[in-house]
């Protein structure tokens, strides 16, 4: 849902915020005021094109920024998320709010004179290919020869399983195609070329022999290391312990000797004061420590010996190791698991035909489950489409298009093929079926079914688009949905048909519509006024929320033109009331 539209030195346009509602929307004013500047703006936004004579005169740079609120569905947080605009956690990089069901979602486009635009997409550059990725999740415009969607077959296929109710075949078809594709990425991987594969044969059985020849073992560098120090260092550490052990255990002043003197004669003294005994055991703890110190310098400075040749060993395997690591990873686990994926690797290779046989075999059975469901999607698509036609033609009699036709082509790609899986079978899969749905329009007696996007005017597409959303229960993609000029070339009966069906859809989707009728503006959830005003010797548009008398002082206005009477007053009320 658009939640606010906020524009800057675009036509008209100096600066405007309009907030919008749920519901129906309805701007009204008088021709020219400005009404399709803020459809064109909201086109802009939402990667429209953009033109130099669409800025403000005088003014070199300007802004259209909305404030959509989403539903947060699958496609929406995927096409966020490989945009990098969703992180890990599902929820958008910023805009958050706090419905978990919905997020803010802030479009900001920058225009110049110059032809330079920016696009933001919540604080954060986007690309106009990401803007129409999103618009079909945002907003549909229609009218005045901007038919985004209706012209568009893949539209058909939506609108045509919306109204039959498929969306757990198409569930199905979608897994079923996701495991096809699955193991289609999979075979592909396994065939490379064998050119290719042989070098890579050779060049996994070079590392493992030489990881295997250098019997690496978890933390063999760092005990090496260790004793490389030890051993640079013999001298040293043998006139350090021999001097140690000597002032603790040998000399004749030796510390053992004074703390066993110092014991005698403290518990000699405890006799006397027997205060001193609680030292005693502390003294018996140092003695015990000392003579374990003692024996262990002894040991250790025993054991020292310089060993050139064992020093030379040590750098040469030191250097062994630190090249291993620098080729396989950094560090010595590394280099193991490398050498564990690299055996994983050749057995997989060595088994190829094996495996590849068993892919193959997972591929038929994969592809014979989502032919299997897109047939069944395919049947429903066609016991649905006849009962469409028949609604659509219902609903089209209603908005002055009496003597239309409405035609609905289911076609089969996969229908006279061969059951054997192919590539050219293969070729023929999507998540969506197998099938291709397009609309036939004839809008007058006597003249041919032809293609919707070949005969349909800009008025009749936008009422048959209305009638088609109602019809198809729109509620399965909600967005908001913009009618410009819904009206045109309609009277008073049909309008009020147009506004009963777009009060309707305005219960499952977002609604804005700019109407002269007041047949239709008397349906508003949110009537709005659009003004143009003399500023400064500037034109300005302006844009006014109506409350109730406002609303019937605009559908008098609309009913009688610039002089209202007190019987359009009462005619308008009338209308509110109906």
């Amino acid at each position: 849902m658009l939640q606010l539209l906020n524009i800057s030195n675009i036509a008209l346009i100096d600066e405007l915020q309009v907030d919008f509602d749920h519901g129906l929307n309805l701007l009204t004013g008088e021709t020219g005021s400005g009404k399709s500047i803020i459809v064109d703006a909201l086109g802009v936004l939402i990667g429209g094109r953009f033109s130099a004579d669409l800025l403000r005169s005088g003014t070199d740079r300007g802004f259209i920024e909305g404030l959509f609120l989403v539903n947060a569905n699958s496609e929406l947080k995927d096409l966020l998320h490989r945009a990098g605009f969703m992180n890990s956690e599902d929820k958008l990089a910023s805009g958050k709010n706090q419905n978990s069901e919905l997020f803010e979602l802030i479009i900001r486009r920058e225009v110049s004179a110059a032809g330079r635009n920016k696009i933001f997409v919540n604080n954060q550059l986007a690309t106009q290919s990401l803007l129409r990725d999103l618009r079909e999740f945002l907003v549909d415009i229609h009218g005045q020869g901007d038919q985004q969607t209706l012209f568009n077959t893949d539209t058909h296929l939506e609108l045509l399983d919306s109204f039959a109710g498929t969306a757990s075949l198409r569930a199905a078809v979608a897994t079923a195609y996701e495991q096809v594709r699955a193991l289609e990425r999979e075979l592909e991987a396994l065939n490379r070329d064998e050119a290719e594969k042989f070098q890579l044969v050779d060049t996994l059985n070079y590392q493992i022999k030489e990881l295997e020849r250098s019997q690496l073992t978890i933390g063999e560098d760092e005990q090496l290391e260790e004793e490389k120090r030890r051993l640079s260092n013999v001298e040293k550490l043998t006139s350090l312990c021999q001097a140690s052990y000597g002032r603790i255990y040998e000399d004749d002043d030796s510390a053992l000797t004074r703390v066993r003197h110092s014991t005698t004669e403290i518990a000699e003294l405890a006799e006397f004061e027997p205060r001193f005994g609680e030292y005693l055991e502390g003294l018996e703890s140092a003695r015990a420590l000392l003579e374990d110190v003692s024996f262990s310098l002894r040991d250790f400075a025993d054991k020292l010996e310089f060993s050139p040749a064992r020093l030379s060993e040590i750098e040469d395997r030191l250097a062994d190791l630190s090249r291993l690591k620098r080729k396989y990873g950094g560090t010595v686990e590394a280099a193991l698991e490398h050498l564990a994926r690299s055996e994983d690797r050749l057995r997989q290779i060595n088994s190829s035909d094996e495996h590849e046989n068993q892919l193959r075999t997972k591929l038929t059975a994969a592809s014979q489950r989502y032919f299997d469901a897109a047939g069944k999607l395919h049947k429903e698509r066609i016991k649905a489409a006849k009962k469409f036609e028949q609604a659509v033609e219902a609903g089209i009699k209603e908005v002055a298009m009496e003597n239309s036709r409405f035609q609905v082509q289911v076609s089969d790609k996969d229908s006279g093929k061969s059951e054997s899986l192919d590539i050219e079978r293969l070729q023929l899969i999507g998540f969506k079926g197998t099938d291709s749905v397009e609309f036939y329009f004839s809008a007058n007696p006597g003249e041919e079914l032809k293609p919707l996007a070949r005969v349909a005017s800009g008025g009749e597409a936008s009422r048959l688009m209305l009638v088609l959303k109602t019809v198809a229960n729109a509620a399965e993609f909600p967005r908001t949905i913009v009618f410009d000029e819904i009206d045109t070339g309609i009277g008073g009966r049909v309008s009020e048909a147009v506004g009963v069906k777009l009060k309707r859809l305005a219960q499952t989707n977002q609604v804005l519509c700019v109407t002269h009728q007041p047949q239709i503006a008397r349906f508003a959830d949110n009537h709005l006024t659009v003004q143009k005003e003399l500023t400064k010797n500037r034109t300005q548009v302006t844009v006014n929320k109506l409350d109730r008398n406002g609303r019937v002082e605009e559908l008098a206005r609309m009913l009688t033109g610039a002089e209202i009477t007190e019987s359009a007053r009462r005619h308008a009320k009338e209308l509110l009331k109906g």
